[in-house]
């Protein structure tokens, strides 16, 4: 049974296996520097269908599909799935998994979903509710800069700290049989609110929340940053991270050494001009599915934070002049290293 360890922070009461996972990615996450990482990389934005909305459900659809099929699983052996991207009400999801008939949490945490799809996950398998549970969520580029942005035919200058949505998906599937990676615990993450309302600085605007959960979880288990291999966040991008481990620096606490954001990783940013990094669902989810369960499944690395991050704001909130408020949830991953 689930141990609480502080307002929002948890020990589950036995590891939760993630038993497989997978990443679909587009065109320009392809050819950046973890092109190599990634299950499926496809080149087409529509990716077959006749709007963009359509597509990013088909990357959802494709990542799930990818997990169940590397699980030597069946869409009938997953009990719930807990899946959310940017697009209005979730679209991208429900009209993504409507055809799979598998129990469905639609969930909403921004660029956070995978870390709370993930939470949310382990405890319904730790709980018994799920013997088997998914989590994926994703994100278009073309869908988010419709939505939140002006329209791409606008041609609109953007700013040196805006950061490039990532058009991909990651998907996991969490049980108890098996699996060389578990998620151990978690911090459900606070919501922070620093002021900020520029759309194009949002690493800004979450870096207070990443801090916070981190300082929270580390405090709540005794434990100490090197005590990590690494400590992830989700999409702050260049000037997010820089400002998160300054946040924590002035807290007396040191992540530089195990600090890793996806937001930075996923894109070669000079090359590629994407200016501050990538953002968007589908960036951390698709970089901790391509690049960091790996890395614990081979053994590279044995113990992880992955601390996602989202910008809460809507397209309303943000018309009628509103601040951006911001979340981090927190997932604790470990390697298995022997199995029953």
């Amino acid at each position: 049974m689930s141990e609480l360890l502080s307002r929002g922070a948890f020990r589950l009461g036995a590891p939760v296996h993630i038993e497989s996972h997978a990443a679909v990615v587009g065109d320009k996450e392809g050819r950046g520097p973890l092109g190599k990482c990634f299950d499926e990389i496809i080149s087409d934005s529509h990716f077959g269908r006749s709007t963009w909305e359509q597509a990013e459900s088909r990357f959802q659809l494709e990542a799930v599909s990818l997990a169940v099929k590397k699980a030597g699983l069946i869409k009938e052996d997953i009990d719930s799935i807990c899946s959310g991207d940017l697009i209005n009400q979730c679209t991208g999801s429900s009209y993504g998994l409507r055809e799979l008939g598998i129990p469905f949490l639609g969930i909403y945490g921004a660029c956070s979903t995978m870390a709370e799809g993930m939470l949310i996950s382990s405890v319904l398998v730790d709980s018994g509710v799920s013997r088997r549970a998914a989590a994926v969520t994703s994100s278009h580029f073309s869908t988010a800069e419709r939505q939140f942005r002006a329209p791409l035919s606008y041609g609109g200058q953007r700013t040196p700290t805006s950061q490039w949505t990532c058009t991909a998906s990651g998907a996991v599937i969490l049980s108890r049989d098996k699996g060389r990676a578990a998620v151990v615990g978690g911090c459900i993450g606070r919501i922070a609110d620093m002021g900020i309302s520029d759309i194009t600085n949002m690493g800004s605007a979450m870096a207070p929340a990443a801090a916070t959960t981190i300082k929270r979880y580390l405090d709540a288990t005794g434990t100490v940053p090197e005590d990590y291999d690494y400590i992830v966040t989700g999409d702050l991008g260049k000037v997010g991270s820089t400002l998160v481990r300054e946040f924590l620096h002035k807290q007396g606490v040191d992540i530089s050494k195990q600090h890793r954001d996806c937001g930075e990783l996923i894109f070669d940013n000079a090359r590629q001009d994407t200016h501050c990094g990538g953002s968007g669902c589908g960036c951390s989810a698709s970089v901790l599915c391509g690049l960091f369960l790996p890395m614990l499944e081979e053994g590279r690395i044995e113990n992880m934070l992955f601390a996602a991050t989202g910008a809460l704001m809507s397209t309303m909130s943000l018309q009628q002049g509103e601040s951006i408020p911001a979340i981090s949830h927190l997932v604790h991953i470990q390697r298995v290293k022997e199995q029953s």
